[in-house]
């Protein structure tokens, strides 16, 4: 069963549930892969990894939002943001923690043999393949800045 196809079925769930919240962020994604589709061409379905991004977008999106709305001092948005996340993150796989990533970081570097910071391309093009979708990048950069330095 594709991304889309949970959406809907998510959605008719929630339209029974009265659920307006959930019902607008599973709307709001269902819009967005259909724009994606569109986009790649008529009749396209897009990929498991394409739908993987498209959410770690949204998520993504959401976080900072919700951050820019508290240091703004509008709490009532910012929980409006964070409830919108959680819907999404619910079709997200499950995201590692940060000491996960480290131990897999060192493996990583020292599996590519890099030694200096200079090699943070080569350890980072690995790393963006093994971490897709189940790491946020930022916390694997920074855990590889650190490895290396």
């Amino acid at each position: 069963m594709s991304l889309k196809d949970k959406i809907q079925d998510a959605m008719k769930a929630a339209m029974k549930a009265k659920d307006k919240a959930t019902l607008g962020t599973l709307k709001q994604l269902k819009a967005k892969i259909q724009l994606a589709e569109t986009a790649e061409g008529v009749g396209t379905v897009l990929t498991e990894e394409q739908e993987l991004k498209l959410l770690m977008k949204e998520a993504k999106q959401r976080r900072e939002s919700a951050d820019t709305y508290k240091s703004g001092g509008r709490e009532d948005l910012a929980e409006v943001e964070l409830a919108e996340l959680k819907v999404i993150e619910s079709y997200l796989p499950q995201q590692m923690s940060e000491e996960e990533v480290e131990a897999a970081v060192k493996e990583l570097v020292a599996a590519v043999g890099a030694t200096s910071p200079k090699d943070m391309g080569k350890v980072m093009g690995a790393a963006n393949k093994k971490f897709a979708g189940v790491a946020d990048m930022k916390v694997v950069s920074a855990k590889v800045k650190a490895a290396l330095s």
